[in-house]
């Protein structure tokens, strides 16, 4: 019987060392998790608009005409109640620092009803701009920013109107290793998201690769964007021998259609 025990005492600690060690792999893979997680930072705040400018067509940077840009109950809101009409009042709220590499997480949702002398394309439109340019630099009347921007639609219940198309306002980008000559392309993976839902928008700008998300899915790849010197902006901006597009600023566009925005999230790279 004692001989028994001693041969047992081997395999009770074979089997405890097992059980430590996966209990050990299961702690570090969590802490690995966490540091990831950490990583990531939030650029709104959920009180407040603080670190970020707002800057509308035909006013100065700074002033947030008819209160368009406005926080509530933790969401930044978008809204043109107080606009008597729309009247290319195109605008944005930047974040007051430059970025080059990162991944930056957006969480959104279109509202209610398009603004009183929207554009005819206004309907469940707006846009997350990277890349930009220094809203400082533009124009008194100027509607949008030299940048790049991950387009934002919503559906209208029932035809198809996918998100996540690049726009290129004075910048030229290549897809598939081909100069892209359209103002906006559209998405590899067509995702259309009807009603007031709300959606998680991600862009990846890693070295030169750019990537666009929906709810984690990869929808699009563009690679080495280019100030166009063609374009009557984007011409201000290119060099003969540096006219790459490296870094610039985000922003959230005001385009005409009430919009919600509850988390605004960046992993640098």
């Amino acid at each position: 019987m004692i001989r028994n025990i001693k041969l047992m005492k081997p395999i009770y600690f074979y089997l405890i060392t097992a059980v430590l060690l996966a209990i050990s792999c299961k702690s570090k893979k969590t802490v690995d998790e966490k540091t990831e997680d950490s990583q990531w930072v939030s650029l709104f705040n959920g009180q407040n608009l603080d670190g970020w400018t707002m800057k509308i067509a035909g006013y100065e940077l700074g002033d947030n005409f008819g209160n368009t840009f406005s926080v509530a109950d933790g969401i930044l809101s978008i809204r043109y109640d107080q606009y008597d009409s729309f009247n290319n009042r195109f605008g944005a709220l930047y974040f007051d620092k430059v970025f080059t590499n990162y991944r930056l997480k957006v969480e959104y949702r279109f509202v209610g009803e398009t603004a009183v002398g929207a554009p005819e394309w206004g309907f469940r439109d707006s846009g997350i701009q990277y890349h930009g340019q220094d809203p400082r630099m533009m124009g008194l009347n100027q509607s949008f920013p030299v940048c790049l921007e991950y387009n934002l639609h919503g559906g209208n219940g029932t035809d198809e109107r996918p998100v996540g198309e690049i726009c290129a306002n004075g910048i030229k980008v290549e897809i598939d290793g081909q100069v892209c000559d359209l103002y906006c392309s559209p998405a590899k993976v067509s995702r259309t998201f009807h009603g007031d839902q709300w959606v998680t928008a991600e862009i990846e700008c890693k070295d030169g690769v750019f990537k666009h998300f929906v709810n984690g899915e990869e929808i699009l790849v563009f690679t080495n964007p280019q100030y166009n010197p063609d374009h009557e902006l984007g011409k201000l901006f290119y060099k003969e021998n540096d006219h790459a597009v490296t870094q610039g600023y985000i922003s959230l566009q005001s385009n005409s259609h009430p919009i919600d925005f509850r988390k605004i999230e960046m992993l640098k790279y």
